[in-house]
């Protein structure tokens, strides 16, 4: 059960952070970058790596390993400053300093290819509190949006933040 005053507390923060956007964050994808995250990863998929044979794909050439999308140009504010770290901070205050992270679901749309610069920005998409054995829990649900250079969406993604006291 949640307390009428912890139920105004939570209603204030969904009211100032749930659509929010974050700042965008320029990334740019090298062949080089891919060929390392894929052998980091142990996934030695030849289109990743391999340019003769991934010529001979329906790709023709090397593509993105799914859930890479480059390097930042320069850094930005991803949970360490702007939106989500004011979020992550007023709900510290609200009495939910524990973070976890409950996952991250992608959606692909098309390829990320060497060369691409992709913009991503995500947005605070809800809260919501949940009662479990263990009381209160809060679920802060981020959606993340990456766009090439031509304005096509690649791929979104859907993070799951847990706050717990």
């Amino acid at each position: 059960m949640v307390s009428d005053e912890l139920r105004a507390k939570i209603d204030e923060v969904k009211r100032k952070f749930v659509g929010m956007v974050s700042e965008p964050t320029v990334l740019e994808v090298e062949r080089g970058a891919i060929k390392r995250f894929a052998q980091a990863v142990d996934d030695l998929n030849p289109l990743w790596i391999d340019e003769e044979y991934a010529k001979k794909t329906k790709y023709g050439g090397v593509i993105s390993i799914p859930g890479f999308f480059g390097w930042p140009v320069k850094p930005g504010p991803m949970f360490g400053a702007g939106p989500m770290a004011a979020l992550l901070e007023e709900l510290s205050k609200i009495g939910f300093p524990n973070l976890l992270d409950g996952g991250i679901e992608y959606e692909f749309f098309i390829p990320v290819r060497p060369g691409d610069v992709l913009v991503s920005s995500t947005k605070v998409a809800d809260i919501y509190e949940r009662v479990g054995r263990a009381g209160v829990s809060l679920f802060g649900v981020m959606e993340t949006t990456y766009t090439n250079q031509n304005g096509d969406v690649v791929a979104k993604s859907r993070s799951t933040l847990i706050c717990r006291p």
